[in-house]
């Protein structure tokens, strides 16, 4: 009776202490509202508008929208692609890269990998880094870019041009140029300046067209600003 009673006491102990020490298995709350987006699509082929004018159409594996990060940005953290559109809706140009983030708030698109441009009038630019100013209206690059038209190519540390990919400017570059350029740009330095401060011209007679040679290799200056 008393190994009765003492086995009975033990196995109301053992329950005590088994109760007691309960563990909960459920999981800990979520408190980081960073790692929930707004929205998350696959498969995107659409186009995107600003003001009531379609700017662009986007194609991509992934697209998020993150409204509780700060600043708000949408995601392409999978590739995009987009074409450029101007406002009688014909084709501007080509952007490509690796991964992408639009910050909506400052409309700042920052495009990073292999990020590629290419527009109508068959310009074509490569670099790591990208970023498109839409409230400059403007591209620029603090990585290595190269830029390449059918008259020369570029290549630089720095990259700054407006939207269209019309005027630009690449800072520490070297690249090749038309030998006739060059020579060009010597002759006119060379010239007396008028009262204005702009050269005179050699002469009252048009002057020859000159003969294209073949591009010479040579060392640009530290900034090229290129207009057509």
């Amino acid at each position: 009776m008393k190994f009765l009673s003492f086995l009975s006491s033990f196995s109301f102990l053992i329950c005590l202490v088994a109760c007691s020490e309960a563990v909960s298995h459920t999981a800990p709350a979520v408190n980081e509202r960073d790692s929930a987006s707004m929205m998350v699509s696959y498969g995107v082929n659409t186009l995107i508008s600003d003001s009531g004018v379609i700017k662009y159409r986007i194609v991509t594996e992934r697209w998020e929208v993150n409204t509780v990060k700060n600043p708000p940005r949408w995601v392409f953290e999978k590739g995009i692609f987009m074409q450029q559109y101007d406002k009688a809706f014909n084709i501007e140009g080509y952007i490509q890269a690796d991964s992408a983030w639009y910050y909506d708030q400052q409309k700042l698109w920052e495009l990073r990998g292999r990020v590629y441009i290419r527009n109508v009038n068959g310009l074509q630019f490569r670099s790591e880094e990208l970023f498109w100013d839409g409230i400059r209206h403007e591209f620029y690059s603090y990585k290595f870019s190269r830029v390449v038209t059918p008259e020369r190519t570029l290549e630089g540390t720095y990259f700054r041009s407006d939207e269209h990919m019309a005027h630009y400017e690449v800072t520490n570059s070297v690249g090749s140029f038309e030998s006739e350029d060059m020579e060009s740009q010597d002759q006119n330095d060379n010239q007396p300046p008028t009262a204005t401060g702009t050269p005179t011209a050699a002469s009252d007679t048009l002057p020859k067209a000159p003969v294209r040679q073949a591009a010479t290799r040579r060392q640009a200056t530290n900034k090229q600003t290129v207009k057509p």
